[in-house]
């Protein structure tokens, strides 16, 4: 539903009614009714303090009760009891000295909701003076000297006031409020209730004393003393400003307040006996409510009795009975309050500042006041004690001003509120804006909601300040304590400490915040700020060592303690203090850190007990993460234990030093190094969390090595070397663990142990190496081991100890012979017998034995005779790395084979002598390099022999890893020369190389060349260096070559390639016939190209310029490899042409095809210039062909008239820069004979000109010599239209097929073309180098002047030439102007429009514009003679006034009528009817069809200068329209207006004043409305205008539909038969649409006032309505906006545009006053445009103002225009209006 609309309607609407209020509803049902208790006594304590009063009386009077009578003591105690329990209120007084009403307080307190605009106040909202109503129906108002009483009259409250006389009030200037109770029996009020909320509101007003009274009785006498305020220095790190930025802390101070009570002790007792009377439901502060604990408590009394609850009752029984003796006995009290406050300096933005006052109705405080109130606890224990009586402590006045007790503190704006704090502290905040009823501040309203947030903020930091404060009175008090205990320790004790816990807890609970009621957000708001007051993350708080700021105390640790104590912790009688809670929720306390133990470890050794807890905390901590290794690694380099064992020295153990530690590997009882931590302290560690320290086992290696270098600084029995028992037990260790050990450690324990004497063995302490195991007795003398027997095998052999007796013993003392035994004696063993032995203990030769074993000669060498070569030996005896096995086929090849003994077969390789001794170096086969040496020796059979063994064992013995093509031994032989020898790789396999002189391989050998490293084919860079050191000869050989290298194209890289391809091989013969071969019989000599420089195949067009070879595919390919091309490139043509230019026209022999060469090189201009050298030669070389034309030898007079003989052009060869390019022609016919001109080729003289040739024009100097300009300009100003205009149609068409040909636009011709008509203008033109020139007269001609470019054209002629009009535009308009250009040009200046239509091109726009300018003459013409004869009947009819007064005062200023032409439909803006037109005594002639009557515009046409006096401009008009449509014969029809003859009016009428008219007009504009409007049109109420004589009903709309809406909301409507989708439709005219709503926005609401939504665009593409009106609904049709103006819609175009529309609204307009178009409907009409003429013109100004100073005058053609522009169609007949 559209509730706009409904709500636009209802708006609309007749009856209008004030909104009523039932005052007496209002205020019983809102104002009265507030929720909280005492409410009334609250505001009126409020307007007490607001007027600075300081004392306030409440005096309750009451009414005996009719049912008990009074008793008859005279006992004040018995007469108060009675009135508490059985008396009923009758009146309130409630009195205070301040102020006097002022007047304006008077006013205020008769009318609601207005408040105390006085921001210092707490009044705000101006309604809590009616909460008197609650209970009072009359209340009366006294203050000075004056009075008010309120009384109802019906549900109406009024008041009545009056000034009492000097002397009759008493002389008090007291105000006084009194309230008589509506109901006699209420009953009195709890008065400890009372008393309580009064001491409470006592807390924050500005009042000292407060009294309560019943009739007589003084029940209360509160009153106030504050001490001297003391400054608080605001610290620097405090935020002052709020989070939002509105307040700010200015200063700060701190006082202290003592409230003193002394109270009767009736406001404590509570009556036994219910009262007599019912107690009325309106009871709101009566007594206590009844609880469910009391009613429990009665059920549950006789089993309570004896426990605690049972002994209260009957404490508050005793209490009771005391009180009851006398209730008029007086106690007295006092509190005492800590008031922190703070001015705030706010500062809110002007916005925010409004907004809050329209809440408020007061502006928000400049400067504001915020107080904290606590308790402290000296304060809390002295108010504790101050009760007078125990009467005083039952009669607990102050219950509810300490801020410790239930519920809390809250927060107080002057008065309290329910609305709580969360912690133990009152804030007072007297800008805090409430809530109406005033229990609760205000979070919910935006703006009142941000204020009441920053305000609770800056409340939140005032928390935080007064905290501080009383933290840093805490610590002051803590030194002074500890100063008087007078120890001489310079830090607190412990029990100095613990005496102020109590009261550090008292001020953290003061501080907590707990939730908040009834808002709970309000706790936070001050929780947040309280938090984040300091800049820094840091707050005080109470710790071992005093108070500290939490960056230096920690949460204490029981673990920690064991080892350190200095550190700042919690203590742990605080720690579940919940606001001690919070800091380590926060993060602001943490646990004790790795750099607070380090301090205090720093500082203080550890005994031993510290360092076994400390660490079991460290490796604890290190092992679960706790702490980083930098943390570890500083706790242990700082910590240093002393370890005393009964005495006062001991050992020093620096844990920074310790690296390792005992695990079981290592007995405890041996020595360990000092980085060894003792097992005594690790012992109950598990290894795990030792290792977390980065400690590590103590490893053998390090322990070993420690005993060795610390061996001989101690006593021999821990020196390794000296003591066998300490090394046997050392060794025992070693061997234990062996097995245990990497080899690395293995390794370590055998170097360090190589040369010590460790082992102890019969002959003494002995090296490992040095030392036999017991197993060897080869001979008796030998050091074996004795005592270690529990030493492993494994360790031992690892030592060194040996298994086996040395080489060096058994060469000496086995194989040597016994010096004994003479020269003839023989060695003990044989090498046979020797490798046997070997092999039985080759696991047990130490390694050094078997490296000797390797170097050592041992074995002989075959010597016996063929076939039994084993049988004897040489006595040389070989290494065994220098024999090889025995093996026939070794034999063969010369080699020395070992010598075993026995019968063929009896070495076995597989055997363990055999497999012994092939790992001694026993060789199976000779290498490659033996057998190279072998192939390459002189003696053939062994030649032979070597080089079959080589082929036959090739794979088996691994030869193939081997490459032999590296050998330079001449092992190989070679085609065609058995004897000759090459090495692998001067010979190859493929027998074409032999054409290059390469060797090839024996045949035979072919297969095995890869074996020998022989290759294929010789290295492609030595083929390519023999080709090109000895190119082929003849074209056989050259084929040859050429085939071979073709199977070579794979192989060659781009080196070789970049070699050949610049290398002359390629033979070729020039002669005359090039087409014949190398290869015949010729003499012409040979010629070696480069492959680069020759073609392949053959080419028509080509072969006789480039030199084209063919020596078969395959050699082709090769060439074709090397750079040969099938054809020459552009780029090379371009070479050779300007390279010889001459030869290659010689060889074309035709200047046809050598231009045609050219067009083939420029078509690839733009990769010729990437070539900078070639580009520079074909811009300076003389190449390119230009042709001159020569005269045929007639006389120039023979010539005349005679047709020319066909010109004689002779071509020449010339650089670019002697070459003119052909664009004037008829400068070249006056120079042509100078001139070398460029072929007449549009590519190639584009060709030309990039390479430097210019143009004719450029070559040719014209000095345009102009004559004085004439006196009248006026076809110079017609010329340039027409200039102007034909251009446009020239450059549509010509840039059809070349649109790059274009220099400039019309546009740009518009700015800058002026044209002068002159006395004569002729031209000289000189061709520059030349001593030539020419005169000739010009008909036009341009040129460019420091004001732009000027058209001359010669006045003499009568007519000027338009080919030389055409050809002075072409120069401006055209790149290249040519006489193609000017031809094209002539027929568009010298035809008509109607002709060039004919000729099939597009000028009916012009012609539209033609017949619009035509139309606007004659009518400028004809309303210029009506404004004329206007004038004059006006003179008339005053100077008939002046001299016949009372004729005139019979006589009546009438409206002229004239009939209109029925037979003929009109447009607006024709205004043929105007009333002023004709004279008032006779009816008006019909007008000629041909001279259209005049109007207002005849006026507006001679003032902008468009009054013509052309008599036949309307013909000359018809000439481009069609025929008039004939005049419509009958009745007329919807599309026409009929109008009746004006009635005669009354002799006695007279001229309507403007006045009226002014005023119609308006009512015209005020009934327009939206389209979709839900009212219905009613036509405006009509002054009677004399002038007026006919009414016509309105117009009927057109059938068109709602479609879309225009970008700033105007309505768009379209036809019904618009075909398609209507939203591709508006989406396509989408730009037309947001222009023509700007415009008729500007128009209708700028000009007009009208609304916007009163106007609206529909789309009619057949019918010729421009607009019309529907009921006061404006409609405007697009179609005529786009084809008239939304192309032209800047400057002086919207100015005619504006215009324009502007006529057409003035016309609209009229038809909300008349209906059909007569002469009233002209006269309101003109009457519009008169009214707002002024405006109009004022924006016209403004649009056309960037235009120059031809745009006044051109916007106000354009609004002459729309009245004719919209009278018709283009081309068609007239249409009519509107329908």
């Amino acid at each position: 539903m559209d509730y706009a609309r409904l709500r636009a309607a209802a708006m609309n609407g007749e009856d209008e009614e004030a909104v009523t209020v039932d005052t007496r509803a209002l205020i019983d049902k809102v104002l009265a009714r507030y929720s909280g208790e005492w409410t009334t006594l609250r505001e009126l304590i409020q307007n007490a303090a607001d007027a600075q009063a300081t004392t306030v009386k409440v005096r309750w009077e009451t009414l005996p009760s009719t049912q008990v009578p009074l008793p008859t003591t005279t006992s004040d105690s018995e007469l108060i009891k009675h009135a508490i329990t059985h008396h009923t209120l009758r009146r309130l007084v409630v009195q205070n000295n301040g102020q006097p009403f002022t007047k304006t307080d008077w006013g205020r307190l008769k009318k609601i909701a207005e408040g105390n605009p006085d921001e210092t106040k707490i009044g705000a909202f101006g309604v809590g003076f009616y909460s008197v109503f609650a209970d009072c129906e009359d209340p009366f108002v006294s203050s000075g000297n004056e009075a008010m009483a309120f009384y109802w009259k019906g549900n109406a409250l009024f008041t009545r006031r009056v000034t009492l006389p000097p002397g009759e009030g008493g002389g008090s200037q007291d105000t006084a409020f009194v309230l008589d109770y509506r109901s006699a029996t209420t009953p009195v009020p709890n008065l400890l209730s009372i008393g309580q909320f009064l001491a409470t509101s006592l807390t924050f007003v500005a009042l000292q004393n407060i009294e309560f009274w019943i009739d007589d009785w003084k029940i209360l006498s509160l009153h106030k003393k504050t001490s001297p305020s003391l400054g608080i220095p605001i610290p620097r790190d405090l935020e002052t400003r709020t989070k939002d930025g509105l307040m700010k802390l200015a200063t700060a101070d701190r006082t202290s307040v003592q409230i003193d009570a002394t109270f009767m002790s009736a406001i404590g007792w509570k009556p036994q006996a219910a009262a007599s009377t019912a107690k009325s439901s309106e009871t709101s502060y009566g007594s206590e409510m009844p609880s469910l604990k009391s009613f429990f408590s009665r059920l549950t009394s006789g089993s309570s009795q004896s426990g605690p609850r049972g002994k209260a009752a009957k404490e508050e029984k005793a209490v009771q009975e005391t009180i009851a003796q006398d209730v008029t006995a007086t106690s007295s009290s006092s509190i005492f309050l800590r008031v922190t406050s703070a001015q705030v300096a706010t500062s809110v933005p002007a916005s925010f500042a409004i907004e809050l006052e329209r809440a408020t109705k007061k502006p928000p405080p400049k400067m504001t006041k915020i107080s904290i109130l606590t308790s402290s606890y000296d304060e809390t224990v002295a108010s504790e004690t101050s009760s007078s009586s125990q009467t005083a402590k039952a009669a607990d006045v102050f219950a509810s001003v300490l801020p410790s007790k239930k519920p809390g503190g809250r927060i107080f704006i002057g008065f309290p509120t329910t609305q709580t704090t969360g912690a133990g502290m009152h804030v007072s905040a007297p800008s805090v804006i409430p809530t109406v009823e005033r229990e609760a501040i205000d979070l919910n309203a935006r703006w009142v909601r941000t204020w009441n947030m920053e305000m609770l903020r800056a409340a939140g930091i005032m928390s935080r300040l007064a905290f501080a404060n009383e933290m840093a009175d805490l610590n002051d008090k803590l030194k002074r304590i500890s100063e008087s205990s007078k120890k001489k320790e310079t830090a607190i004790a412990p029990s100095d400490v613990g005496k102020c816990i109590p009261e550090a807890l008292h001020i953290l609970k003061t501080y907590t915040f707990q939730d908040s009621t009834p808002s709970a957000q309000v706790a936070q708001i001050v929780e947040e700020a309280f938090w984040t007051a300091y800049k820094r993350p840091s707050i005080e708080v109470y710790s071992s060592r005093g108070v500290l700021p939490t960056t230096k105390v920690r949460s204490s640790s029981d673990e920690v303690s064991k080892f350190v104590g200095g550190i700042p912790v919690v203590l742990h009688d605080m720690k579940e203090a919940p606001f001690i809670k919070k800091l380590i929720d926060f993060g602001l306390i943490q646990d004790i850190t790795a750099d607070d133990i380090c301090q205090e470890l720093s500082a203080k050794a550890l005994d031993k007990d510290q360092l076994h807890h400390f660490l079991q905390w460290i490796t604890k901590g290190a092992s679960d993460g706790q702490l980083d290794r930098p943390s570890v690694r500083r706790l242990l380099d700082v910590a240093v234990a002393t370890i005393t064992e009964g005495s006062d020295s001991g050992d020093i153990i620096a844990l920074g030093t310790i690296q390792n530690y005992l695990n079981n590997k290592i007995p405890a009882t041996l020595p360990i190094p000092p980085t060894t931590l003792p097992i005594a302290f690790t012992s109950n560690i598990p290894e795990v969390r030792l290792q977390a320290l980065g400690w590590e086992p103590l490893g053998i290696v390090p322990w070993l090595r420690f005993l060795i270098v610390s061996g001989p600084k101690k006593t021999d029995e821990h020196n390794l070397a000296k003591s066998d028992r300490f090394a046997h037990q050392v060794l025992t260790v070693l061997s234990k663990n062996w097995e245990n050990l990497s080899q690395s450690s293995k390794s370590a324990v055998v170097d360090a142990l190589q040369n010590i004497t460790i082992m102890p063995t019969r002959a003494g302490m002995k090296k490992p190496g040095e030392a036999f195991f017991p197993s060897v007795k080869l001979f008796d003398d030998l050091p074996t081991l004795e005592g270690c027997a529990n030493l492993k095998e494994k360790f031992l052999s690892a030592l060194g100890v040996r298994k086996t007796v040395d080489l060096e013993t058994i060469f000496t003392r086995l194989l040597s012979p016994s010096p004994a035994a003479g020269d003839g004696a023989h060695a003990k063993w044989s090498h046979v017998e020797l490798i046997k032995y070997l092999v039985s203990v080759k696991g047990d030769i130490p390694a050094a034995d078997l490296r000797k074993l390797h170097e050592s000669p041992l074995c002989p060498a075959e010597a016996g005779p063929r076939g039994m070569e084993s049988t004897k030996g040489t006595t040389r005896l070989y290494k065994v790395s220098e024999l090889f096995e025995p093996n026939d086929s070794l034999r063969a090849l010369g080699l020395p084979i070992l010598q075993w003994p026995g019968p063929p077969g009896s070495f076995r390789s597989t055997s363990e002598e055999g497999r012994f001794l092939y790992s001694l170096g026993l060789r199976p086969h000779p290498s490659v390099q033996e057998l190279i040496e072998m192939m390459a020796s002189p003696d053939y059979v062994r030649r032979r022999d070597a080089m079959s063994y080589f082929v036959a064992n090739h794979q088996l013995n691994g030869y193939s890893v081997f490459n032999l093509s590296v050998t330079n031994k001449r092992i190989l032989p070679i085609e065609g020369d058995q004897k000759q020898l090459v090495s692998p790789s001067a010979c190859y396999t493929n027998e074409r190389a032999a054409v290059l002189g390469y060797n090839i391989l024996r045949k035979d050998l072919h297969p095995h060349a890869l074996k020998f490293g022989v290759l294929r084919d010789p290295p492609i860079t030595g083929c390519v260096e023999k080709l090109v050191a000895k190119p082929p000869q003849d074209r056989a050989m050259a084929i040859t070559l050429f085939e071979y290298f073709s199977t070579r194209v794979g192989d060659l890289g781009h080196n070789n390639l970049v070699r050949l391809r610049d290398a002359a091989i390629v033979p070729v013969v020039r002669q005359r016939d090039r087409r014949q071969g190398v290869d015949e019989k010729s003499e012409s000599p040979l010629t070696h190209i480069r492959p680069v420089a020759c073609y392949l195949g053959s080419s028509s067009t080509y072969k006789d310029i480039f030199d084209f070879v063919d020596f078969g595919p395959d050699a082709n390919t090769f060439l074709f490899k090397c750079g040969a091309k099938s054809e020459p490139t552009k780029h090379e043509i371009a070479e050779l042409a300007c390279t010889e230019p001459a030869r290659l026209l010689g060889i074309l022999q035709s200047p046809e095809k050598y231009l045609n060469l050219l067009k083939t090189i420029s078509e690839d201009l733009p990769t010729l210039r990437r070539d900078k050298e070639l580009f520079r030669r074909m811009k300076t070389s003389a190449w390119l062909l230009g042709f001159r034309e020569l005269s045929s030898g007639k006389s120039k007079e023979s010539d005349l008239g005679e047709e020319e003989d066909a010109p004689i052009k002779h071509y020449q060869l010339a650089a670019a820069s002697q070459i003119a390019i052909l664009d004037d022609y008829i400068s070249y016919r006056l120079f042509k004979e100078a001139l070398l001109c460029a072929p007449e080729d549009d590519f190639l003289e584009l060709f030309y000109m990039s390479l430097g040739s210019d143009t004719l024009g450029d070559r040719v100097h014209e000095d345009l010599r102009v004559g004085h300009l004439t006196t009248r300009q006026d076809g110079a100003e017609w010329l340039r239209k027409h200039v102007l205009e034909r251009s446009k149609l020239f450059l549509h068409e010509y840039a059809k097929d070349k649109r790059d040909a274009l220099k400039r636009d019309t546009r740009w011709l518009e700015k800058n073309l002026q044209v002068s008509l002159v006395t004569s203008l002729s031209l000289r033109r000189s061709l520059k180098g030349h001593a030539k020139s020419h005169d000739e007269k010009r008909s036009a001609a341009s040129s460019h002047t420091p004001n732009g470019w000027v058209l001359y054209v010669a006045a003499q002629d009568n007519k000027p030439d338009m080919y030389q009009v055409g050809q002075a535009i072409c120069q401006l308009l055209l790149n290249r102007p040519n006489q193609h250009a000017y031809f094209f040009f002539e027929p568009f200046l010298k035809l008509g429009l109607l002709d060039l239509r004919a000729r099939g091109y597009n000028v009916d726009r012009i012609l539209r514009a033609k017949a619009a300018e035509a139309r606007l003459v004659e009518e400028e013409r004809r309303k210029a003679l009506e404004a004329e004869q206007k004038h004059i009947e006006e003179q008339k009819q005053e100077w008939a006034t002046q001299t016949r007064a009372a004729e005139a005062a019979r006589q009546e200023v009438k409206t002229p009528q004239r009939d209109r032409d029925r037979d003929r439909d009109l447009m607006p803006g024709s205004f043929a009817d105007s009333p002023e037109d004709e004279s008032h005594h006779r009816p008006p002639p019909p007008p000629p069809p041909q001279n259209p009557a005049k109007s207002i515009f005849s006026a507006l046409s001679r003032r902008f200068g468009f009054d013509s006096s052309d008599s036949d401009s309307q013909s000359e008009i018809d000439k481009f329209l069609p025929a008039p449509p004939p005049e419509p014969k009958g009745p007329a029809t919807a599309g026409t207006t009929t109008t009746t003859n004006p009635a005669q009016p009354d002799a006695d009428s007279r001229v309507t004043s403007p006045a009226v008219v002014r005023q119609n007009l308006l009512n015209a504009i005020k009934s327009t409305r939206p389209h979709d409007s839900p009212t219905l049109f009613a036509p405006p109420h009509q002054n009677q205008v004399a002038e007026q004589t006919t009414y016509c009903d309105t117009t009927p709309a057109q059938h068109i539909t709602f479609a879309a809406e225009a970008p700033r909301g105007m309505r768009v409507f379209l036809a019904n038969d618009v075909a398609g989708d209507r939203g591709a439709f508006v989406a396509a005219h989408a730009e037309a649409i947001a222009l023509f709503e700007g415009l008729l926005r500007d128009v209708g609401g700028g000009v007009y006032g009208l609304e916007a939504r009163a106007l609206h665009i529909f789309w009619d593409g057949k019918g010729a309505t421009i607009a019309f009106n529907q009921g006061g609904s404006v409609f405007c049709n697009l179609r005529f906006f786009e084809q008239l103006h939304a192309g032209r819609m800047s400057g002086a175009g919207r100015a005619e545009a504006g215009t324009w529309w502007w006529v057409v609204l003035a016309h609209e307009l009229a038809h909300n006053l008349v209906g059909p178009h007569n002469s009233e409907h002209s006269y309101y009409t003109e009457s519009f445009i008169q009214q707002y003429f002024p405006k109009m013109m004022a924006r016209a100004a403004a649009w056309t103002s960037a235009a120059g100073p031809d745009a006044a005058p051109a916007a106000a053609a354009a609004a002459v225009a729309a009245g004719s522009a919209g009278t018709s169609q283009a081309l068609e007949a007239p249409p009519p209006y509107s329908l």
